[in-house]
């Protein structure tokens, strides 16, 4: 499975941004999808993440009522559509899948995921 993150660039704080992840191979409806970030120096952050058919969505707290996950199972994309950004929200924004279910418990790791994109930046100014 290969994942292509898009849509980055650079807003002001308050703007917008949709980010896209395209996904290969033919069973992308039976793969649980998320999208982490990671700002420099900074470890790998969880951002949100969508089960199969997409009817379950999570988030990390400080992007709640901001961001909206969601995903075309169809066209084997993802999406992360992000309003109100703030200067921390900046960083490399990446894709990751894994193929089958993951749990409430590990759907926020970096190990819960079997395949990940090279990210695309976003860079928010103030």
């Amino acid at each position: 499975v290969q994942l292509q993150a898009s849509g980055g660039g650079l807003v002001q704080a308050g703007g917008s941004l949709r980010l896209s992840c395209e996904t290969s191979g033919r069973t992308f409806s039976r793969y649980s999808m998320a999208w982490f970030r990671q700002a420099p120096g900074k470890e790998r952050e969880f951002v949100a993440a969508i089960n199969w058919g997409g009817g379950s969505t999570y988030y990390v707290d400080s992007v709640k009522g901001r961001f909206t996950i969601s995903r075309d199972n169809a066209e084997n994309m993802m999406y992360l559509q992000m309003n109100s950004l703030k200067p921390e929200d900046t960083g490399l924004y990446l894709c990751a899948a894994k193929n089958g279910l993951t749990t409430t418990a590990t759907m926020t790791t970096t190990r819960a995921y079997d395949y990940w994109g090279q990210g695309t930046q976003v860079t928010v100014s103030s």
